[in-house]
């Protein structure tokens, strides 16, 4: 029987473990505090668990537009983080009860560390130790958060992601240093929680298409956000009770200073391989990260190496998820393949914000000739009736109509609609197959029908270009 240790059991880890004892493996899997990582305990899913708290506060706040006539409505910031809790208590149990239900899966709740290229020591939780062999090892340690080289980071609130999610209160002034997923996210939240926010920073969201880069910044302006684009922050240091980030104009020197009464450094996040002694694996890495082929095999053969720990991977828990599933599989004798060209990005923004594919910019780069439609949710009677038409579909193809090269969504449902694009380009799939499919009405996903047929200029509910 193969045995396969897992270190880590966060999404790579703990899908790798299951997807091996499915297909027979004998299985060691190591995790030092809970299962599910960075993205259950301290990530997505917390992060969404406040993200509908912030979606029901936007729509109280419109009460009247709606015909809606109460009171003020208050937040228990206590409250909101026992319902946090709660939901990842409750999903923790349900892996925890997954991962036990296998008995070819041996769940060692404890620190793993390597002695030599096939042995893991680890140090159980309850003070025990325990040495691991196995035919194949699968680092699955994840990542933690980066913080910026700059002055006043240790400071008195001044906190990263990890800490922000178990806040028990509302930050009055909150300064977000970073306009990534992470920062854009929390801005977005809080703001609805009534904090006053500010998010400094040298792009937004700026791995997304340049048309959504551009849109962000007035919607968020609506909803009170303080965006202070083009610079990177320098100094973090305290000023009369309060906490003063100041930062430098990237184009010129020229300084912008910025007040609040908590910062959140959300500028990004670093593999984690802290205690691992990955040097006695004999595995090469690079910057901290481990260094993988195609396949995620590291330079020891039986050695292979997921998700977020990997150098230069995509830090996103279903790209994990979805490497795991790969190694396994083909560590078990199969032939698995694997598309990491077709990765559905989300961001869970007020509206939401989702990607695949090539941005505009990625096309004009690569020189391909290609053609463009937006469809505005306004001509979408779903989400006009929802309160929510702001934003579009944007749909990227090559000229020839033959082939969807990206969509680009904000709007509302932005992140489960993403899914019908990925299903097309993943599939080389063309204008037309998609143009002819029915959908139904009234939904929103008739938007990204209607993106499709505006390639043609047969988009029926848009007005024709002049």
């Amino acid at each position: 029987m193969t045995r396969i240790a897992v270190i880590g059991a966060g999404p790579g880890g703990y899908e790798a473990a299951i997807r091996a004892a499915q297909m027979g493996a004998d299985v060691v899997l190591i995790e030092a505090d809970r299962p599910g990582g960075t993205c259950l305990n301290r990530g997505c899913i917390p992060t969404k668990t406040l993200w509908k708290n912030a979606e029901i506060m936007e729509n109280i706040h419109r009460k009247a537009e709606f015909g809606l006539l109460m009171d003020e409505c208050n937040i228990d910031p206590l409250r909101l983080n026992e319902r946090k809790c709660e939901v990842v208590e409750k999903i923790v149990g349900g892996v925890e009860f997954l991962i036990g239900s296998y008995k070819n899966i041996e769940y060692l709740k404890g620190f793993g560390s390597f002695v030599d290229p096939h042995t893991i020591h680890v140090d159980l939780n309850d003070g025990s130790k325990k040495d691991v062999t196995a035919d194949y090892i699968i680092i699955a340690t994840g990542s933690k958060p980066s913080l910026p080289p700059i002055e006043g980071t240790d400071l008195p609130n001044v906190i990263t992601s990890d800490e922000f999610l178990d806040l028990k209160e509302i930050p009055k002034e909150l300064v977000v240093v970073g306009g990534g997923v992470i920062g854009m996210e929390f801005a977005s939240i809080y703001s609805q929680f009534g904090s006053k926010v500010t998010v400094i920073t040298n792009g937004v969201l700026p791995a997304t298409d340049g048309e959504i880069q551009k849109r962000i910044p007035s919607i968020f302006k609506r909803a009170g956000i303080k965006i202070v684009n083009k610079v990177r922050a320098s100094k973090i240091e305290q000023v009369d009770g309060k906490l003063k980030v100041t930062a430098k104009r990237v184009d010129k020197e020229k300084f912008e200073e910025v007040e609040g009464t908590m910062v959140l450094l959300a500028t990004g996040r670093r593999a984690n391989i802290d205690g691992l002694e990955i040097e006695k694996s004999g595995v090469k890495t690079e910057r901290g990260a481990v260094l993988t082929d195609s396949e995620f095999k590291t330079n020891v053969d039986h050695i292979y190496a997921i998700g977020d720990v990997v150098y230069k991977n995509v830090q996103l828990a279903h790209v994990a998820s979805a490497q795991a599933i790969h190694v396994v599989e083909k560590l078990m004798g199969e032939n698995p393949t694997i598309n990491l060209k077709v990765v559905p990005a989300c961001t869970f923004t007020l509206p939401e914000v989702a990607q695949v594919g090539l941005t505009e910019e990625e096309v004009i780069a690569e020189n391909i000739e290609y053609v463009k439609s937006k469809f505005m949710f306004s001509g979408n009677g779903k989400a006009v009736s929802l309160g929510e038409a702001e934003g579009f579909v944007k749909v990227i193809a090559t000229k020839d109509l033959k082939r969807i090269l990206g969509i680009h969504i904000i709007g509302p449902h932005a992140n489960d609609l993403i899914h019908e694009g990925t299903v097309a380009i993943a599939n080389d799939m063309g204008v037309e197959s998609i143009a002819k499919m029915i959908h139904a009405h009234p939904t929103l996903s008739e938007a990204f029908m209607e993106a499709i047929h505006q390639l043609e200029g047969k988009s029926i509910h848009s007005a024709p270009a002049k």
